[in-house]
């Protein structure tokens, strides 16, 4: 089920197209920004510290910042909307805990594995759970196969975004996100049971 667009999101467009443009107010532009997006960007650090060991130590909020900030450093980016920048946030997001995970593994020398499940991804019968690197690293294989399904994985499965929010960030449509998700979700099933 697709959840309905927010009100903010024409609002968090415009502040967005104001910062990508430079104008005078592009400063403030992504001051005004974070309060628009934060329970958004909270709901993809819940999504994705669900799929993280029981004890993790990162909470929501430290998830959040440490992604915004890598956000606003992003000088060569062409904001569009406020779809993208959730996208994009996920990206960030996913990013910042697979560094987590590397730094805590090489702290163990390779013990203490991270554990995450594909359980949520729709149709997967009794997924093995598998290790946030382990993960990284299948998505990294899709993507040298196929960009565009490692992406739909990304959006829909880390970053919570709907079918239609994926469609508009990949600029395709439903169908293709749909087809692309199925057949993302089997390769990387097939991929991590091969591994474990």
């Amino acid at each position: 089920m697709d959840r309905p667009v927010r009100s903010t999101s024409s609002s968090a467009t415009v502040l967005l197209l104001n910062w990508t443009a430079g104008a005078v107010g592009a400063e403030a532009a992504r001051a005004e920004l974070l309060p628009l997006v934060y329970d958004e960007l909270r709901r993809i650090a819940r999504v994705y510290l669900r799929r993280e060991r029981s004890h993790h130590t990162l909470q929501p909020t430290a998830l959040v910042h440490e992604a915004y900030l890598r956000l606003i450093d992003q000088h060569s980016v062409d904001w569009r909307n406020r779809t993208q920048f959730l996208g994009l946030a996920a990206t960030m997001m996913r990013r910042v805990l697979v560094n987590y995970a590397r730094d805590r593994s090489a702290a163990k020398r390779g013990g203490g594995v991270e554990r995450v499940t594909l359980a949520a991804a729709e149709g997967v019968a009794d997924p093995p759970a598998v290790d946030v690197l382990a993960l990284h690293e299948a998505l990294e294989r899709l993507q040298a196969v196929d960009v565009r399904k490692s992406r739909v994985v990304e959006l829909k499965f880390f970053g919570g975004l709907t079918t239609d929010e994926a469609a508009e960030v990949l600029d395709v449509s439903h169908a293709t996100v749909e087809r692309d998700w199925t057949l993302a979700r089997a390769w990387l099933y097939d991929s991590l049971s091969q591994r474990g």
